[in-house]
């Protein structure tokens, strides 16, 4: 269920983790790579989208930085 928010287990004395941790740690790494993948596809429509609306290049411009500070947080 939330495991994949949960800490990942270490077990004390070795440092090693479990293999539920490993698992949570590796979802949790993919789930943000598609999370990147995803916003680096809307930044790029956004590049390409050209017009001459002052408010439609406002609204892209909002869009564009808003994305790219969803970006900048996950790294």
């Amino acid at each position: 269920m939330a495991s994949g928010l949960q800490q990942p287990v270490v077990h004390p004395g070795n440092g090693l983790m479990s293999e539920e941790a490993r698992r949570a740690l590796e979802q949790a790494r993919t789930e943000k790579e598609r999370k990147r993948q995803s916003l680096n596809l809307q930044r790029e429509n956004i590049l390409s989208q050209r017009t001459s609306s002052p408010a439609r290049r406002a609204a892209l411009e909002a869009a564009l930085k808003q994305i790219e500070d969803s970006i900048e947080q996950l790294n």
